[in-house]
């Protein structure tokens, strides 16, 4: 492969000019609070036909076979059970979060879709099948395909994009920005909104998050299932503790975590998320906002990193 020119643009160090936390300026939530939280439900479509995005179960001698029905039946569990756990446990606390959504979901799972959108969820695009956004040969028909999908189930363009695995290429920004897409997760730089700039206009940064996220921590690194909540917590914690205080990095602050049906929406997991939710629920200083809602509050600011 032959090498980027550190003069290309398209380099994320060049899209994303660097800021120090502590050069920016303090910005202040609605209602004074510290910490925004942004929970993030990830939904998607898995292909039988594909290998499978990850494996619980690693198939014999390590060699990938197809149909791989046993992981698929993993992702396939969430899809029928473990997403209506969290439909129910965000529900009965009043809490919207954002919806991250393969496109396909929409007519392969519209059940699914439509009791998220009945829900009032936020739909923020998540390609349109959960296949890497480097394998995509077409991406701005595959992003347009995506927002259409949306489109005719919620009657709006999400204005949100995380890419599947947060995969982008150099050219991702530009035709997100090009057809309408106003934020994106995939860029986790900071605790609060940044800028890339892209040949159409700067889309905004939104701080998704790549370790308080159920994949990594649970099934991959294999952690106790308490971390889930104790790193979440603790999270919290410092986040607020720095937001009201005197330091270089006060001000308002904003914390995600991402989770999925078939992993946090099991029987012996779905109780992280109750406990996570109550906790925070409980706490004076935290506000639930949506990725749109704190995309809206951040271009209300004036800050322009």
């Amino acid at each position: 492969m032959s090498e980027i020119p550190r003069t290309d643009r398209r380099r994320p160090e060049n899209r994303l000019a660097y800021r120090a936390a502590i050069d920016r300026p303090r910005l202040a939530l609605p209602g004074a609070k510290a910490v925004a939280v942004w929970p993030v439900v990830n939904v998607e479509h898995w292909l039988i036909d594909h290998p499978m995005p990850r494996q619980i179960l690693v198939p014999p001698t390590a060699a990938t076979l197809l149909p791989d029905v046993p992981n698929w039946a993993w992702h396939e569990y969430g899809m029928r059970v473990g997403f209506w756990r969290f439909l129910e446990a965000f529900a009965v606390r009043g809490i919207r979060p954002t919806l991250s959504i393969n496109g396909s979901v929409c007519t392969a799972y519209p059940r699914v879709a439509a009791a998220a959108h009945a829900a009032g969820w936020e739909f923020m695009a998540h390609g349109f099948e959960q296949v890497p956004t480097h394998r995509i040969e077409d991406q701005p028909g595959m992003i347009a395909r995506t927002v259409a999908a949306i489109r005719d189930l919620t009657g709006a363009a999400p204005r949100g994009w995380l890419g599947p695995g947060l995969t982008e290429t150099l050219d991702t920004p530009d035709h997100l920005k090009a057809a309408g897409i106003e934020y994106v997760g995939d860029f986790v730089v900071d605790d609060r909104p940044a800028r890339i700039a892209t040949a159409h206009g700067p889309l905004v940064a939104m701080p998704y998050s790549v370790e308080l996220n159920d994949i990594p921590l649970l099934a991959i690194q294999h952690h106790r299932a308490d971390e889930f909540v104790e790193r979440a917590l603790a999270q919290c914690d410092r986040l607020a503790r720095e937001a009201v205080g005197d330091g270089p990095l006060s001000g308002a602050k904003i914390m995600s975590f991402a989770i999925h049906p078939y992993i946090t929406g099991v029987p012996h997991r779905i109780g992280l998320l109750e406990r996570l939710l109550d906790a925070l629920l409980a706490r004076p200083d935290v506000v639930f906002l949506q990725g749109g809602e704190l995309l809206d509050w951040y271009l209300g600011t004036g800050d322009d990193a």
